[in-house]
């Protein structure tokens, strides 16, 4: 990668809190390392929110459907930034399939992809839940996982980095 291009972090974003912290621990690398994010989110027929066009008989487009999961991914996205006040990039796209599928095919094009693990692939004592274990696993770029609060401490990241370890 060429020095003059920008830093790409792709941020998957599905709704969760642990999501949000993600997208506010990559706004906060983002900011350090000139990068742009890319908030990303799978979704399939049975996770979309209904188009406003749709009613009655009427079953909108497919492009319609990708457009109302944009429209609350961007909403989503939005209150995690505005409570960061970061001059970050960021922009937000909607992938139809499943969502390591799509995190996967995503870091083609990133420089470092950052998600959030909700813990819920249902094996016991499993320290990645299951989109995140196939990112780290199948990912072209490095990956970060934050799992909660402590994991996603910016502060705490900042004196790690400096070499003040706690």
């Amino acid at each position: 990668m060429e020095s003059s291009a920008a830093r790409t972090v792709v941020v998957g974003h599905d709704g969760s809190g642990t999501a949000d912290l993600a997208l506010a621990w990559a706004l906060d690398y983002a900011g350090r390392f000139d990068a742009e994010i890319r908030v990303v989110r799978g979704w399939s027929m049975s996770t979309a929110p209904r188009p406003a066009s749709m009613t009655g008989g009427y079953v909108p487009p497919i492009e319609e459907f990708e457009a109302a999961v944009v429209a609350d991914l961007e909403k989503d996205g939005a209150r995690v930034v505005a409570q960061r006040g970061s001059g970050v990039p960021v922009s937000y796209e909607a992938y139809r399939g499943a969502p390591a599928n799509g995190l996967v095919e995503a870091s083609q094009d990133a420089d470092l992809l950052v998600m959030g693990a909700r813990g819920l692939g249902g094996f016991k004592g499993l320290a990645l839940g299951s989109v995140s274990d196939q990112c780290v696993r199948h990912a072209a770029c490095p990956v970060v996982v934050i799992r909660d609060e402590h994991s996603a401490d910016i502060e705490r990241s900042r004196r790690l980095d400096s070499g003040l370890v706690e």
